[in-house]
């Protein structure tokens, strides 16, 4: 009798679903794609990553508002960008900055306290090259963000395992809200809990699936920049070996942008492997004592530089 009670209940409930006006589910009105492209170009700002040539392949830069992939071999300069880019968002807009702060969580123990400080004392030192530069009141510039104000403007998370990364990404969007100024949330290195210790392939690609949801949503919502460090692997394709990202190829489809990092010869480079805004391109760089620049040969003067 309870399971004929339940069958009935369903009915019910489908025959109630059904009766109501198909309009009552949609949630929000259609919008034309002119005004949608309007919004995009109109909200879409981007990040300087110190590097001139890889901000024009970048199309200026890292992009707000969306998930951008960056993966490397080890030693090619994955942790280097990623403190230069949690430095760079809090500088000016007119020197590429967004004046905001960032969020920093280390997977793997990689972050290095006296690097970054490094980093952020030639970024300010930049800014008030840049300013008399463009010639800028040189009295207005006293009292300007120090290195220790940089650094104090970095949120640092040390996460241990694949359980607290989860549990931390659920917590960012309330994280957030109580810190509108964060413009940027950097996880270095997405894949390392994740590579080993799931026998069960099938729930590891949904629980990335679900954290990339997450992280997508929090940067159209937010206005923030989302950058995920990652691994890579070599995998023989086409008839040659070649770098692939960590995580698999179910993992590829959730990020907006992946940018590869790679040696060729003695010089690091940055190819843009995926983008459906950019086209296929490269660019040189450099890692030096002041962060990410140009390379030697490639001496044109960027935004912070």
């Amino acid at each position: 009798m309870d399971g004929l009670d339940g069958s009935n209940a369903i009915l019910q409930q489908e025959q109630q679903q059904q009766s109501l006006n198909p309009k009552d589910w949609i949630a929000v009105d259609p919008q034309n794609a002119w005004d949608l492209l309007h919004e995009e170009r109109s909200l879409m700002t981007r990040l300087t990553t110190s590097c001139a040539d890889l901000d024009d392949i970048l199309g200026g830069g890292i992009s707000c508002k969306q998930v951008t992939e960056i993966g490397g071999v080890p030693g090619i300069g994955k942790t280097q960008l990623g403190i230069q880019l949690a430095v760079n968002v809090q500088m000016p807009s007119f020197c590429g900055g967004l004046g905001g702060k960032a969020i920093y969580i280390d997977t793997e123990g990689s972050f290095m306290g006296e690097r970054a400080q490094e980093i952020a004392e030639a970024c300010v030192e930049d800014i008030s090259e840049y300013k008399r530069f463009l010639h800028k009141d040189s009295q207005a510039c006293q009292g300007e963000i120090q290195g220790k104000d940089v650094l104090q403007n970095i949120y640092f998370f040390r996460i241990c395992s694949y359980t607290e990364q989860i549990a931390l990404i659920n917590y960012l969007e309330e994280f957030i809200s109580d810190h509108k100024d964060v413009k940027i949330v950097i996880i270095d290195s997405v894949a390392f809990h994740f590579r080993q210790g799931f026998e069960d392939l099938a729930l590891r690609t949904r629980i990335l699936g679900e954290m990339a949801l997450k992280l997508v949503k929090l940067a159209k919502m937010c206005n923030l920049a989302v950058v995920l460090l990652n691994q890579v692997t070599t995998r023989y394709m086409e008839g040659s070996f070649q770098l692939s990202f960590s995580l698999g190829d179910s993992w590829s489809r959730c990020c907006t942008n992946r940018i590869i990092l790679y040696w060729n010869r003695n010089e690091r480079y940055a190819y843009i492997d995926k983008s459906p805004y950019l086209r296929p391109a490269a660019a040189p760089y450099s890692v030096t004592g002041r962060g990410i620049r140009n390379s030697a040969p490639h001496c044109k003067r960027s935004k912070l530089v």
